[in-house]
């Protein structure tokens, strides 16, 4: 929205139809604005009138409802799902996509304060915060998938009074319980943190440079005289060393090491540029060996490529640590980035190890 990226979140629910009353599956999207969009744009105000009016239901209309359980205390169901609950959970991915605490997180932030002043201020303060997750969601809060919310629903049930449900009549020691089932809890995550800690020892601490794309670009009047990170692409005609031969390009070395034939090895070679270069390659016959081994001629040209070229070298390494995503339409998915998850992108992963590998040339030699 005029040039600004605004996170959403979506999922399906069934909309009424305008013309005979009857439901279809339709795309309810919820953006950190605060817009939701469900065939119109409105906000959270106007959904919340959606699901009260019935043109938008959350669960499928006409379904057979499930039968009582005998005990909501030994069910392993959550709480049907109502308008009321999902306008709740609605808005918590409104939070949630702004960064701010959900209701799960103040629930947590009220345990923490219970665990360090177990007093009935601070019980009250959190049967509030419990009670303020959407219902259906409640019994996720703890992440406990053998309890689930039961902890909760004991230290929050009066001392003599049996927890709603069908559940025990509580005791004073079961309080206790429940309170050391939160410490005992704090101490394991601070420990696997400890551990994590160990085991990621030598991680990034900060956040890493932006990511930056290496597009595929077309030069008609031929390649600029001022470098930029077009240089990174493969079909950039730096001439390059390799297995005794060389190669104008690392596009016409890969292809040209791929055929099976000297004679086409050769014409491939002395292509006029990358592209046509790839064009006869892709027409040769492959040499048999050539899946096993591909990734490590690839690999080999491109360092060859910034190793024999220290002004290339310079170029990638003013990327930083960035991630490299490598594009365009005239590579395999094996070998650049793409959208529709297909993409393996190890043009880009090679780049960032070699890039790597020349930091880590001038630390040692430094």
């Amino acid at each position: 929205m005029d040039g600004e990226r605004i996170e959403g979140v979506w999922c399906h629910v069934w909309l009424r139809s305008h013309w005979n009353d009857q439901y279809f599956l339709d795309d309810l999207l919820v953006y950190a604005d605060g817009a939701v969009r469900c065939e119109r744009l409105t906000d959270l105000r106007g959904l919340g009138k959606l699901l009260a009016s019935g043109r938008i239901a959350v669960t499928e209309p006409g379904a057979a409802k499930l039968p009582d359980e005998r005990s909501k205390w030994v069910s392993r169901n959550s709480e049907p799902v109502t308008p009321e609950g999902f306008l709740l959970e609605v808005a918590d991915k409104v939070e949630a996509l702004n960064g701010r605490p959900t209701t799960r997180r103040r629930c947590w932030d009220a345990i923490g304060r219970f665990q360090q002043d177990p007093s009935e201020s601070n019980r009250a303060l959190l049967r509030e915060a419990y009670l303020a997750v959407p219902p259906h969601l409640r019994i996720y809060v703890l992440g406990d998938m053998d309890r689930q919310d039961r902890p909760l629903r004991i230290l929050l049930t009066d001392v003599g009074a049996a927890v709603e449900g069908g559940g025990p009549v509580v005791t004073s020691e079961m309080h206790a319980e429940v309170l050391d089932y939160f410490n005992q809890g704090e101490e394991g995550l601070a420990r696997e943190e400890e551990h994590r800690a160990v085991q990621h020892a030598d991680d990034p601490v900060t956040a890493g440079e932006a990511a930056i794309t290496s597009e595929e670009s077309l030069f008609p009047q031929g390649w600029p005289e001022a470098l930029g990170l077009f240089v990174l692409r493969n079909e950039f005609p730096a001439p390059v060393v390799f297995a005794g031969e060389t190669y104008p390009s690392v596009l016409h070395g890969y292809w040209a090491l791929s055929a099976a034939d000297a004679s086409e090895h050769d014409q491939i070679r002395d292509a006029p540029s990358g592209r046509e270069a790839q064009e006869r390659g892709g027409r040769a016959e492959r040499r048999a060996d050539w899946p096993g081994i591909r990734l490590a001629v690839m690999g080999g040209l491109m360092e060859a490529k910034f190793t024999q070229h220290p002004h290339l070298a310079e170029i990638l390494l003013s990327t930083g640590d960035s991630v490299i995503s490598y594009t365009g339409h005239s590579d395999s998915p094996f070998w650049r980035d793409a959208r529709d998850g297909r993409g393996r992108n190890w043009v880009g992963r090679l780049l960032e190890l070699i890039r790597s590998g020349l930091v880590a040339r001038q630390a040692l030699l430094s």
